[in-house]
């Protein structure tokens, strides 16, 4: 009797664990790996590369530092600071109506003077009508706007000066996580000596925002309102 009461509960046990387990799955968010995307990781910077030759002296070419010039971004892995500062507008309208009438009358010939007839109805006179119109109107409004900063890194420097920035921002909220990423060109001459540029100012610039989580996925249509909501459905 014992046994089978210490048995009952090593079962329960395990069952309470289990449960825990489960639990506590559920309550963690598994949220997106850093880094997931290599085109919006951060880049590391290049090591120096070591003097070809010491001579001797104190001061080496290869470790040199600018005394008289600021801190931009100009190296690989240099740090900037993008001024997200996005606002767009699109306002697109459009009314069209056509319409044509075509009327044809043939008047009845004769035949030695008199008209063809039979029954006191004329039998070669004819008249073709039709009326054609068409009307469509459509309008189409957007706005978006996105403010906020977020730092990136250089990723390569081309040959006219220009830099290749891109980086990621991840802000781990309440029951999920907010991302923003960016990527673009920057000209040196746009950075401010505060190491900062305008979104504005940035060329083939890729901004993403999104989120991962129970408020995001609270957002989204399920599969099957999905396939009832799509193009292709004719109702």
């Amino acid at each position: 009797m014992n046994a089978q009461k210490m048995a009952g509960g090593i079962r329960f046990a395990a069952l309470l664990a289990a449960l825990a387990a489960l639990g506590g799955c559920a309550s963690l968010q598994p949220g997106p790996t850093r880094g997931s995307n290599p085109d919006f990781t951060a880049v590391m910077p290049v090591p120096p590369k070591p003097a070809s030759q010491n001579n001797g002296a104190i001061y080496q070419s290869a470790d040199s530092v600018p005394l008289f010039s600021d801190q931009r971004a100009r190296h690989v892995g240099d740090i900037l600071t993008v001024v997200l500062n996005e606002n767009t507008n699109a306002n697109k309208s459009a009314d069209t109506s056509t319409s044509r009438d075509t009327s044809v009358d043939v008047s009845a010939p004769t035949v030695l003077g008199a008209g063809v007839t039979y029954n006191g109805k004329s039998l070669l006179s004819t008249g073709l009508a039709s009326k054609n119109a068409f009307a469509g109107k459509g309008s189409s409004t957007q706005s978006n706007q996105l403010s906020g900063t977020i730092s990136v890194t250089v990723a390569q420097v081309l040959s006219n000066g220009n830099l290749v920035v891109q980086g990621e921002k991840w802000i781990a909220l309440n029951q999920g996580r907010e991302y923003v990423r960016f990527r673009g060109i920057v000209r040196s001459a746009d950075i401010t000596p505060q190491d900062t540029v305008l979104s504005t100012q940035v060329a083939n610039a890729e901004i993403a925002y999104g989120g991962r989580g129970v408020l995001n996925d609270a957002n989204r249509e399920g599969w099957l309102a999905k396939f009832f909501n799509a193009a292709w459905w004719p109702l």
